[in-house]
């Protein structure tokens, strides 16, 4: 297992979008907004998404030189939920169960950064969680951890399998997580955590940001520049939400920076709620 510096963090994207077969599309006309993930090698890559109401990975953990596009990592997508992710390797081997994203019954969950220190904390993560939980764990990434404490205090709250999670029970066992974690860190003298996470249950998609930037936009059709390349299907009733890790120097027309510390929640119908950690 290694552990790297800040740098090595992942790169992720989260949509949520009414026109599932418009999904590929939607992601590609911000694809030059996002500028990532950048041309750099990477150490494979994931998607998760929902049909007929079934959770479906396809990940890559090899590595790779080439320069990705979000839009060709969804392609043949047919999804109004997918979060994918292009995974820097800071802690675990390159194999398929340390890729992002990570899936645990209806839930699909992924995480740009790491825990500082997460070595000499493995054990107490572990702690924390119930029995059935711990076993769900395939991989040896702090990102899973932290997933699994996540679903530890939704399982408390008792709503680890309610189809429709109130936003508040989701904020308060993400409030506990990240509490937890940087409570840890700090025992053992680690520098601060960068915790950009977001997950879904396919209902519901969440965005934190804790660390590092991270942006969203709302769209209410499709913004492709060049009318020569507008998709033959009608667009007008395209609505839909993304969500990246991006440090961007100026916010392209539509875009928002999710606050530091904040958690913004997207409902079925995609309306977008804030909320304070």
């Amino acid at each position: 297992m290694k552990e790297l510096g800040h740098t090595n963090m992942g790169h992720l994207i989260a949509c949520m979008i009414n026109r599932a077969d418009l999904l590929e599309e939607a992601v590609r006309t911000e694809q030059d907004a996002l500028q990532t993930p950048p041309a750099v090698p990477h150490d494979g890559w994931g998607v998760g998404f929902y049909q007929a109401g079934e959770v479906l990975h396809k990940k890559h953990p090899q590595p790779s030189s080439e320069a990705l596009e979000w839009a060709t990592l969804l392609r043949g997508v047919r999804s109004h939920v997918a979060i994918a992710h292009v995974r820097d390797a800071s802690v675990g081997a390159r194999r398929a169960d340390n890729n992002h994203p990570f899936r645990m019954r209806q839930w699909l969950f992924a995480h740009a950064g790491m825990v500082e220190g997460f070595s000499a904390l493995h054990e107490r993560f572990l702690e924390s969680m119930p029995d059935f939980l711990r076993r769900n764990i395939r991989g040896d990434t702090d990102s899973e951890h932290i997933f699994h404490l996540f679903l530890s205090f939704l399982h408390d709250a008792g709503q680890l399998d309610s189809l429709d999670v109130p936003d508040q029970a989701v904020l308060a066992a993400l409030r506990s997580t990240i509490a937890l974690v940087d409570r840890l860190v700090s025992e053992i003298g680690a520098p601060k955590s960068n915790l950009n996470l977001v997950l879904t249950n396919g209902r519901q998609l969440y965005a934190l940001r804790h660390g590092g930037p991270m942006v969203y936009v709302e769209r209410d059709r499709l913004s492709v520049p060049d009318e020569q390349q507008k998709p033959a299907r009608p667009t007008e009733s395209v609505r839909y939400v993304l969500i990246a890790n991006a440090a961007l120097q100026t916010l392209p027309h539509g875009y928002h920076a999710i606050e530091d510390g904040q958690m913004i929640a997207i409902d079925r119908d995609l309306h977008v709620t804030t909320h304070r950690l």
